[in-house]
């Protein structure tokens, strides 16, 4: 009877055995080659040797949302499709990161941030088209008609490989095309290894790149009453609070991506920043967007979380009264310019003559600033910071003109 047990247990145990290598067979290659998964939490293998080596990576991980749900250091480093390899220490990774990986568990964020110009379009504008793919490119010509196929930044280059690499790109590469044929990377805003939503809602993060003289929001946000409320009321906020049940109770007050990325009290969550944006302000002479009413709509409804309704027409009348004015002081600076290079009064070479930088000042500083300013509640930006120097450089270029053209007629 004892012997008829054991075999019993034998032929069971054989059988599960032969059951699980059939079906291990059918598993990925990936799957198969790495070891145990329960052995990469931060807690186990992969700390054995980075708690020595780079420990505030191990917690900042053991510290996540990422860590709290279960999810492994392989799951994020894991190779995802054509991605290039690398073994370490047993281990088959990802030679590079991008937002590939992130894309695995988060498609939708994904292919909303491919539709935003925080995409191609942002890492374009410094370096072109040169080195990205055609199917690359034609994701952000499909949203953004133009913004990939322009030519490299001339200033960029002029400034020299070391402000472009330590300058431009270190914001730009947001939306660098990647080899794997994905775009960006995803830390950028919400850092590595905590991927941290909190930390992606914070004013400070976003002006990591919109701050300064050519896109001062970081600024000008600081000094509006929504600046003041969130430093005075932040500790008591619920900054990490799930995206898609974030209420007003979590954010009373709000940030950059409360306005441009956030779903309160049940709205859209977008990773598209775009969306909610109605006039290209960032241009010479700043037009409509063709998704205009759309996006000036969709801002407007979060607006409503806090204001009421005449007060927010009101708000965007005047915010547009300002960018009218705004481009009828930079339209007639341009048309000046354009008299001066007709008769050819100015060399083909862009940048090497004073004329050119005020020129460029005036629009890209002070123009910005006063349009940004309007919409974003900024008063002395609007004024100073903007109309101001849009008056006094105006008047600057306009003498450098009357001097060009008199030596000109000689």
């Amino acid at each position: 009877m004892q012997f008829k047990s054991v075999f019993v247990a034998v032929f069971i145990g054989g059988s599960l055995l032969i059951a699980a290598l059939i079906v291990n067979s059918q598993r990925p290659a990936r799957e198969t080659s790495q070891p145990s998964s329960a052995h990469v939490k931060a807690s186990g293998k992969c700390a054995e040797c980075h708690r020595h080596e780079t420990s505030a990576v191990v917690h900042q991980f053991e510290r996540s949302r990422h860590a709290a749900v279960g999810i492994t250091c392989l799951d994020c480093h894991q190779p995802r499709g054509e991605q290039k390899k690398t073994e370490h220490h047993g281990f088959m990774l990802s030679a590079e990161l991008t937002s590939l990986n992130c894309k695995a568990c988060h498609a939708t964020e994904y292919e909303q941030f491919n539709r935003s110009r925080h995409a191609l379009p942002a890492y374009a504008a410094v370096n072109g088209p040169a080195d990205a793919s055609p199917e690359q490119i034609a994701q952000g010509e499909k949203y953004h008609p133009g913004t990939c196929t322009r030519a490299p930044n001339g200033l960029a280059n002029l400034e020299g490989a070391g402000a472009k690499t330590k300058g431009c790109l270190v914001c730009h590469n947001i939306g660098r095309p990647n080899s794997d044929g994905s775009i960006g990377t995803c830390t950028h805003c919400h850092s590595r290894h905590n991927a941290s939503v909190a930390v992606a809602r914070l004013p400070s993060t976003c002006g990591q790149c919109h701050m300064g003289p050519d896109h001062s929001q970081l600024e000008i946000y600081s000094e509006s009453k929504h600046g003041i409320l969130f430093e005075a009321q932040r500790d008591t906020m619920n900054l990490a609070a799930p995206p898609k049940s974030l209420t007003t109770a979590d954010m009373p007050v709000p940030t950059c991506a409360t306005c441009h990325l956030s779903g309160l009290d049940g709205g859209r969550v977008t990773h598209d920043t775009t969306e909610r944006l109605s006039w290209w302000l960032f241009a010479p002479v700043s037009k409509k967007r063709p998704t205009y009413q759309q996006g000036q709509d969709a801002m407007k409804e979060v607006c409503k979380k806090c204001h009421a309704g005449p007060g927010i027409e009101t708000f965007f009348q005047d915010a547009e009264v300002v960018v009218a004015s705004t481009n009828e002081k930079v339209a007639e600076v341009q048309t000046l310019m354009k008299e001066l290079r007709a008769a050819n009064l100015l060399t083909p070479q862009p940048f090497d003559e004073p004329i050119e930088f005020l020129d460029f000042d005036h629009w890209h500083y002070y123009g910005r600033t006063a349009k940004h300013g309007a919409f974003m509640g900024g008063a002395d930006f609007v004024q100073w910071h903007g109309n101001y120097e849009l008056l006094k450089v105006k008047v600057e270029i306009e003498h450098l003109a009357a001097e060009l053209k008199a030596r000109g007629a000689k």
